[in-house]
């Protein structure tokens, strides 16, 4: 008995396998088909929420999500069934910029299955459909905390699914996400019948003939075998025509479809030709504005240089024209050799004549006395404007001051001085070795004041 009950458990697990692999390979088989009739009828008309196609390929796409979806369990064990939109807020929420927030505000849709149907609108007019269900599959985590054995989820036909649904991305969807579409209070359910396809067997089609043939002879007596043979050549031909139309209408799609993808592609081409082009023609233009601007700027940076230099020009000639003055002004106001010594002669005579002279009353020794220091004024008028020469011969005498302020006859003096006569009565003097030195003469007491 264990034996049996064996047996017919693992007869029993066989024939689950072999139904959930049937049933994965149809869900899949008819949702090729169905994306297919979608491109079939996106060539001719637009897809809406109302088109039977689109209202197919949701339910098959309910069916395959939610295909093995386990159960919500709750804290007393009991089993709650969930929908492919648990899955789907999960599994999803870390594709980039995704819609799953807005789905969860939308005020009028309420439901999980409805949430679920909005979705799939809105994924579809985002063309991003294949890209949600690849990010889903990556998470393996998540397909195992939600998804039995078995499911087609878990299994490798789910790349081929992300693989088919995306040629999806090139068809415009235009949904209402507003009206009672989305409500989600109908079960989804497939229609197969687009879908199915009979081939007629020779076999079938020879029974068919005979089976004519017999309805011929047996409604009319007039009836010849040649008329029999003439229905069913003629009921040949017609299928033959039919299969031959079917066959040219379906290269006629394809074709259309690539003359739309073609026409699609050239469109696109000549955007981005256009844009390419404006965007050179700006180019240019800045360019050429540009260079306009350096030769501007060149042309003023030259003019400003040449007007600089003129100037450097003219500051220098300036600078060498007063240098040339301030020279002349000072070689005009030295003194020269000849003038010092007839000078210190000058003086020499005066202060022998000082000392050899007799004084007799204050008033004449008091003209003496202005003498001397007109003369020490004059000396140092002659040390601050001469050279050091001048300054180093003087340097040893030092003359008395009176406490006579420094008036401008000396300039008269000096001239006297220095004529041409006393300096030949100065000479004539010195040849009668009659003068004595000017540091004698100071230290004499005779030309102390009484």
């Amino acid at each position: 008995m264990a034996s049996v009950g064996a047996g017919l458990h693992l007869i029993r697990r066989r024939a689950a396998g072999r139904s959930s692999a049937v049933e994965r390979r149809n869900l899949l088989t008819v949702c090729r088909f169905s994306v297919k009739t979608l491109l079939d009828r996106s060539c001719f008309d637009t897809i809406d929420d109302s088109s039977p196609e689109f209202t197919n390929f949701v339910s098959i796409l309910e069916h395959i999500l939610s295909h093995r979806l386990k159960g919500h369990t709750t804290w007393f064990g009991y089993e709650s069934p969930r929908n492919f939109w648990d899955y789907i807020k999960v599994a999803c929420s870390k594709v980039p910029h995704n819609c799953i927030r807005s789905i969860e505000s939308m005020e009028n849709v309420r439901s999980s299955r409805a949430k679920g149907r909005a979705w799939i609108c809105v994924v579809l007019m985002e063309k991003r459909l294949s890209d949600y269900i690849s990010s889903a599959l990556r998470d393996f985590k998540t397909n195992r905390r939600f998804y039995e054995d078995g499911a087609i989820m878990l299994g490798e036909e789910a790349g081929l699914l992300a693989d088919t649904l995306i040629g999806l991305n090139t068809i415009d969807f235009s949904f209402c996400l507003k009206g009672e579409g989305v409500d989600g209070s109908c079960p989804s359910v497939i229609d197969y019948t687009p879908y199915l396809k009979f081939t007629q067997s020779a076999d079938s089609i020879s029974s068919d003939e005979e089976e004519m043939r017999t309805l011929g002879s047996s409604g009319s007596e007039s009836s010849t075998p040649d008329k029999v043979a003439t229905a069913a050549s003629i009921f040949t031909e017609q299928s033959n025509l039919v299969t031959k139309c079917k066959r040219f209408e379906q290269k006629y799609r394809v074709a259309l479809e690539q003359k739309g993808y073609l026409e699609e592609l050239v469109r696109l081409r000549e955007a981005q030709l256009s844009e390419a082009v404006s965007h050179n023609k700006a180019l240019q233009q800045s360019l050429a504005d540009t260079h306009l601007s350096h030769t501007v700027e060149k042309g003023q940076l030259e003019y400003i240089i040449l007007e600089l230099q003129d100037q450097l020009t003219v500051l220098k000639n300036n600078d060498l024209r007063s240098r040339q003055e301030l020279t002349a002004h000072l070689t005009n106001q030295w003194p020269s050799p000849d003038a010092l010594d007839a000078n210190a002669v000058a003086l020499d005579t005066l202060l022998y004549q000082k000392n050899t002279a007799q004084w007799e009353d204050s008033k004449s020794f008091q003209s003496l006395e202005q003498l001397s220091a007109d003369m020490s004024l004059s000396q140092t008028s002659l040390e601050r404007s001469n050279t050091l020469s001048l300054e180093a011969r003087t340097a040893g005498t030092h003359w008395p001051r009176q406490g006579k302020e420094e008036t401008p006859s000396l300039r008269g003096l000096c001239g006297s001085l220095t004529s041409v006569t006393s300096y030949k009565s100065l000479a004539s003097l010195k040849s009668s070795e009659c003068l004595a030195s000017p540091a004698t003469e100071i230290s004499s007491p005779g030309i102390t004041p009484s």
